[in-house]
């Protein structure tokens, strides 16, 4: 059984092909599930596979491997994979692991081994390959210190097959993970539409005197009775002057009357993300300032969505996007309008001090190529925010978009936005 709805084998394998049809002759790919992160004691965190072992198996399970071989002489070897036995133990202190029936279901492999044959699979077939492609995180974004399965890997690797020629996963199954098809934009619209119904809860719970951690628990409580596995990232509840801080975290201090509430939280599904961030006020009516604020940050909001195209960069759009704000900011009294160019960008950067869009996927900041091309059925967020910390007040605003070469789709169209609806929903 599985908390979500599970994606078809048929998913995982046309991934597979896909990503074999990029290797080199004579080659090997080999991906790992994640480690299980120790947290103190005999304790661990909780496991979250790794996104590129998933998106090629669909296994949301530790102690796994993947062997991709799209050259050997056998069908049977080329794609092989390894899954952790269950014995008596592990089944009555974890209850049972992935079978070879259940691997075969989900994955569409049918070659399936338990992995303490590994190393004797490997040794055999690599005397048939030139090449082996080793998979790290490569993800702009990252900056663990933790060396993970793939990176001492990776190592020992090098050291064991010095002769070999090694090559990257990460800018084939980037690219790949990039591009979302069909089933995955129904996973994330779930994922969305779970995130939806706990902001409306929100807006009948919120009120002077709760804390901040009171509200996250009304969200953590909605997700789990909808399904999801929780939170797709670390939630930012931010009452008042918090909201300016970008990734504030706390989410202890009281939610005063008078006060903006921040919130930028989302649901993971099936092992994809969502991403929103709205703003409300905790009384349940917008103050004249805060009406304007956040109605400049909306306009922004809005336009960006419109604005986001194929055949765009990120840079080129988040380049755009600035001058807008910069012209909204003029607007709201911020910038003034006979400013110059430099101080010009200087306040705007000031005000919002960070990009309008990240990819979104299996990890709510998703791999893509920064740089490159944005493509049809790309996923990004769609996030300006206006944060002045000198009259505390801070607002963003944020969906999830995928996009087209006509309309984009607005996964979470869906989700009160406006001031006229905040406002309605919470005087209910």
């Amino acid at each position: 059984m599985s908390r979500y709805e599970r994606m078809p084998a048929s998913f995982f394998s046309g991934n597979r092909k896909a990503f074999m049809k990029q290797m080199k002759k004579n080659s090997m790919a080999i991906f790992f599930s994640n480690d299980v992160m120790p947290r103190s004691a005999d304790g661990h965190h909780p496991f979250r596979q790794n996104p590129d072992f998933f998106y090629l198996t669909g296994i949301d399970q530790e102690e796994c491997i993947l062997i991709l071989h799209p050259d050997a002489p056998s069908k049977a070897q080329q794609e092989i994979l390894f899954l952790k036995e269950t014995n008596e133990m592990i089944a009555v202190w974890e209850g049972d692991k992935v079978n070879k029936e259940q691997g075969e279901e989900i994955s569409g492999i049918k070659a399936i081994k338990w992995n303490d044959t590994f190393d004797s699979t490997l040794s055999h077939l690599s005397n048939m390959v030139k090449t082996f492609y080793l998979n790290l995180n490569e993800n702009d974004r990252a900056g663990s210190e933790v060396e993970t399965k793939d990176m001492r890997f990776a190592k020992e690797m090098r050291q064991a097959y010095p002769l070999h020629k090694f090559k990257r996963s990460a800018p084939i199954i980037s690219y790949q993970r990039s591009i979302k098809q069909e089933e995955e934009v129904v996973t994330i619209q779930k994922a969305c539409d779970i995130t939806e119904q706990a902001f409306r809860n929100l807006l009948g719970a919120v009120k002077p005197g709760m804390k901040e951690y009171q509200v996250e628990a009304e969200i953590i409580s909605s997700f789990i009775r909808q399904g999801a596995s929780g939170h797709a990232y670390t939630p930012i509840v931010a009452s008042g002057a918090n909201a300016c801080v970008l990734h504030y975290v706390e989410n202890d201090m009281l939610c005063n009357d008078g006060d903006l509430l921040l919130m930028d939280f989302g649901a993971e599904y099936g092992c994809y993300a969502s991403d929103l961030s709205r703003t409300i006020p905790v009384n349940g009516k917008f103050s004249p300032r805060q009406k304007e604020v956040y109605n400049a940050c909306l306009k922004i909001h809005n336009e960006a969505k419109e604005l986001l195209s194929p055949g765009m960069t990120l840079n080129d759009f988040n380049a755009e996007v600035k001058e807008m704000m910069a012209s909204a900011l003029v607007d709201i009294k911020l910038i003034d309008k006979d400013a110059s160019e430099e101080e010009r960008k200087k306040l705007t950067l000031k005000y919002f001090p960070h990009g309008t869009s990240h990819f979104m996927g299996i990890d709510v900041h998703d791999v893509g190529a920064r740089y490159g091309v944005i493509e049809e059925n790309m996923c990004f967020t769609i996030e300006p925010g206006i944060y002045i910390r000198e009259e505390g007040i801070g607002v963003r605003i944020e969906n999830d978009i995928i996009v087209k070469k006509g309309k984009n789709i607005d996964l979470m169209a869906n989700i009160p936005i406006t001031v006229e609806e905040i406002e309605a929903l919470m005087a209910k």
